[in-house]
């Protein structure tokens, strides 16, 4: 579950791609061809083999949810972007004049702002989302729990507080201006997936699939039990908040992007759910 460093990339990363909308070894290497070993002369007894048939290329799919063309300039031409690799001074730019500059500081990595936010997208509906490559910052305050009279230990009613802030200020977001933006910027983020390993897929496609999986995330209606992992060896764990888990293995099973909303608390989970739910009618195919 990993509850401690969370900053809720599940709903920025989703927000942040569509709301506004790391280079973190996304490099490309060529697999070297090992040398041809030397091949005998066929015997002039021998036939020739017949050509091997040729494997036809998969088809692409289709797209779903095609992103609008970007607004041209006043000359009528397309809006030009910087290259994938420089354009975190342009996306950066663009974000503050939709967050403020305490608001970019406080909740967003802003290097490699455009990979990372692809990369945590894409990440959120499957079981791990690495911390590394969030577009996010983690929440500094450690995950708590409580004891019941019974013995179950559950998650604290104070931990949803932890993300109060990166909550208010999501909601804070004109939605409008920032799928808006998204779409000035989707380029980048199309080259991103594709480089992520992705070819011929379409991101904002991969975008509404993520929402719906988030947003179809049951509210828990009562309090989530959660056990502490043992950790085997001689040195003691100066950080046991990190190692709590869903007691319930079906809770425990669910993607990354589920546990994180679960983990938000229960009011929490509606108000972002709703905010997602937003975006999603503006930027998928009715």
């Amino acid at each position: 579950m990993n509850p401690p460093t969370s900053r809720l990339p599940v709903l920025i990363a989703a927000l942040v791609a569509l709301a506004v909308a790391g280079y973190f070894g996304w490099q490309h290497f060529k697999p070297v061809q090992a040398p041809l070993a030397p091949v005998a002369a066929p015997s002039a007894a021998a036939p020739e083999a017949p050509p091997a048939p040729a494997v036809p290329e998969p088809t692409p799919p289709a797209v779903e949810h095609p992103v609008e063309a970007p607004v041209a300039d006043a000359a009528g031409e397309p809006t030009a972007l910087p290259e994938l690799d420089g354009s975190d001074a342009h996306v950066s730019g663009l974000l503050s004049g939709l967050l403020s500059r305490k608001n970019l500081l406080t909740f967003l990595q802003l290097d490699g702002f455009v990979r990372r936010t692809v990369a945590t997208v894409d990440n959120l509906a499957r079981s791990q989302a690495p911390v590394m490559v969030w577009p996010v910052i983690p929440t500094p305050q450690r995950f708590t729990t409580q004891r019941g009279e019974n013995g179950v230990e559950t998650i604290h009613p104070g931990n949803s507080q932890r993300y109060a802030p990166l909550v208010l200020m999501i909601e804070s977001v004109d939605t409008g201006k920032a799928v808006d933006l998204y779409r000035s910027l989707y380029p980048l983020f199309q080259q991103a997936y594709e480089e992520l390993g992705f070819p011929g897929r379409y991101f904002n496609d991969r975008l509404v699939q993520v929402l719906d999986h988030l947003i179809a995330t049951p509210v828990p209606t009562e309090p989530l039990a959660v056990t502490l992992v043992d950790v085997k060896g001689t040195v003691p764990s100066t950080r046991p908040w990190v190692r709590y888990e869903l007691a319930d293995p079906a809770l425990e099973s669910l993607s990354a992007g589920r546990k994180m909303l679960l983990r938000t608390g229960p009011d929490n989970q509606r108000r972002l759910q709703a905010k997602l739910k937003d975006i999603r009618q503006r930027v998928a195919k009715p």
